[in-house]
C-alpha cells in the first residue's frame, strides 16, 4: 500500500532554503533513517509531513487510511494536567476506558475497580492495556496522577515517546509513525527494549536519529539530505558510508568533467561576435548548464573560526567525600574523584540514579550536602542539560553566541 507521495517540497526561513524541490515515496512496511547534517530541515520536514507546518512549495499526498503519528524533541503538554491525562489525549472509548482502569486501581475503591473492569470487559481493552502497561513499565513511568510540570526534562522526554507509541497502536491499522531523535534521554535498557519493539510492532517508520547502531537495529533503508537532494541507500549504516562515497567520487570525476568543458566553452564564449547563428545560440545556452555542473561544490567547507579563551591549567576538577541524597535515595556516598586534564569522562546510569543532579553539583548549580568540591582558577565548564538552550525571543543568533564565545570551529558531520 501506498502510504505518501510528496513532490518538489520546498521549505525555507527567510532567504536560506532549508531544502528546495525534494521529492520521495514512503510506502507500507518501510522502516527508513532520514540522516543529515544539522540546520538542512530534517524536524521541519517531518513537521511538515505531520501537517503541523506547511511547504512553501510543493505537493503533499497521504492516503486517507493512513494516521500519521509524530515524537518530536520538543514535545508539548498542558502542563496543569496529569501524566495520564496527557498520555491518554484522545477522547476515543478504549483509551478512556484504560485511563480510568489505571487511575481507579491504584484508588482502592472496590466498587469503581469492578466498574471500570466491566467496562474494558465491555470494550475488549485487556489485550491493548498489557501494551499500555509493557510501554510503561518499560520506559519507567509510574504515579501516573503526577502532574507534567512537576516532572524532569528525561522524565517528560520519555512520557513523551509513551503517548506517541500508545497513539500509533490503538486505532489505525495503517500507521506512518515520525521519530525525532527518539532514543534521546532512554538508558540502555530501554533503548533495547525500543529496538525490539520497533522491530516487532507491524509499523511504517520514518526516524531521525544519531545512533548509528540504533539506526542499524531499527532501519532497512537511509534517506540522506543533502544540498536539495535526497538520496536513498539500502542497507545498513556501513553499506550507506561505501556508497556514498563512491556516489561523491563519482560526482567529483564529473565535476572535473564539466570544469575542463567550461574552460574550453568560455574560451568560445569570449571569441564570439556579437552576430549569433541559431547554432551558436543553442551552443550558448548550453554554455550556462555547463557553467553550473562546474561550480558545483560537493564537500562542505569547514568553518573556521576562533575562539577567546584562557589556557587550561593543570587543575580541572577535584571532588573528596561528597555526599548527596534525597529523602531515602542516595545519589552520591562518599565520592571521590580527580579529573585531569584532557581526560573523557562518561556518566552511564538508568533514569532516576542522579546523573544530572552529579553533573548540577559539579557545576555549581546544586550543593552537595557534604564534601569537598574544588575547581581550577581557569576551569569554564560548557554545560548542555535536558531541557536545551534557554534565550530571549527578541534575541539574534548571533547576539546569543557571542555571550559565551567570539567564534568557534565547527566542523560538519552527516551523524
Amino acid at each position: 500500500m501506498h502510504y505518501l507521495s510528496a513532490e518538489n517540497l520546498t521549505k525555507a526561513y527567510g532567504i536560506t532554503p532549508l531544502f528546495n524541490n525534494i521529492s520521495f515515496h514512503i510506502s507500507e512496511g518501510d522502516k527508513i533513517a532520514l540522516i543529515a547534517r544539522n540546520g538542512v530541515g530534517k524536524s521541519t520536514l517531518l513537521r511538515i509531513l505531520a501537517g503541523k507546518e506547511t511547504a512553501d512549495e510543493g505537493k503533499l499526498w497521504i492516503h486517507k487510511d493512513v494516521k500519521v503519528v509524530l515524537f518530536e524533541q520538543e514535545p508539548l503538554f498542558i502542563e496543569h494536567l496529569s501524566i495520564a491525562d496527557n498520555i491518554f489525549q484522545h477522547d476515543h472509548p478504549v483509551l478512556n476506558a484504560i485511563r480510568d482502569y489505571e487511575a481507579v486501581n491504584e484508588s482502592g475503591d472496590t466498587g469503581r475497580i469492578v466498574a471500570a473492569i466491566e467496562k474494558m470487559d465491555e470494550l475488549g481493552a485487556w489485550d491493548f492495556d498489557a501494551k499500555v502497561k509493557q510501554i510503561l513499565g518499560k520506559l519507567n513511568i509510574h504515579h501516573l496522577d503526577q502532574r507534567m510540570a512537576s516532572l524532569s526534562g528525561g522524565q517528560r522526554k520519555r512520557v513523551a515517546l509513551a503517548r506517541t507509541l500508545i497513539d500509533a497502536g490503538f486505532e489505525a491499522q495503517h500507521v506512518l509513525l515520525m521519530m525525532d531523535e527518539p532514543t534521546n534521554h532512554l538508558d540502555v535498557e530501554m533503548i533495547e527494549w525500543l529496538e525490539h519493539y520497533l522491530g516487532s510492532e507491524n509499523v511504517t517508520l520514518l526516524m531521525v536519529t544519531h545512533d548509528r547502531y540504533f539506526l542499524d537495529a531499527v532501519c532497512e533503508e537511509i534517506w540522506e539530505m543533502e544540498r536539495s537532494d535526497v538520496y536513498t541507500y539500502k542497507g545498513d549504516y556501513e553499506n550507506y558510508l561505501e556508497k556514498k562515497a563512491a556516489r561523491i567520487e563519482n560526482e567529483l570525476s564529473n565535476i572535473d568533467k564539466a570544469r575542463n568543458q567550461y574552460r574550453r566553452e568560455l574560451e568560445w564564449m569570449r571569441k564570439q561576435p556579437k552576430a549569433r547563428t541559431t547554432k551558436s545560440k543553442s551552443r550558448i545556452d548550453a554554455f550556462y548548464g555547463i557553467e553550473d555542473r562546474a561550480k558545483t561544490k560537493v564537500l562542505d567547507e569547514q568553518l573556521q573560526l576562533n575562539v577567546k579563551m584562557n589556557r587550561l591549567g593543570g587543575k580541572v576538577a577535584e571532588l573528596k567525600k561528597v555526599y548527596k541524597s534525597y529523602g531515602q535515595q542516595s545519589i552520591l556516598k562518599g565520592f571521590d574523584y580527580t579529573f585531569s586534564k584532557g581526560e573523557r569522562v562518561g556518566v552511564v546510569g538508568k533514569n532516576g540514579v542522579g546523573k544530572s543532579t552529579f553533573l548540577n553539583i559539579l557545576l555549581g548549580l546544586e550543593e552537595a550536602d557534604s564534601g569537598k568540591i574544588n575547581i581550577g582558577d581557569t576551569v569554564v565548564f560548557g554545560y548542555y542539560n535536558q531541557e536545551g538552550l534557554q534565550w530571549k525571543e527578541d534575541m539574534r543568533v548571533i547576539e546569543y553566541v557571542k555571550q559565551f564565545a567570539e567564534t568557534f570551529p565547527l566542523e560538519a558531520a552527516a551523524l
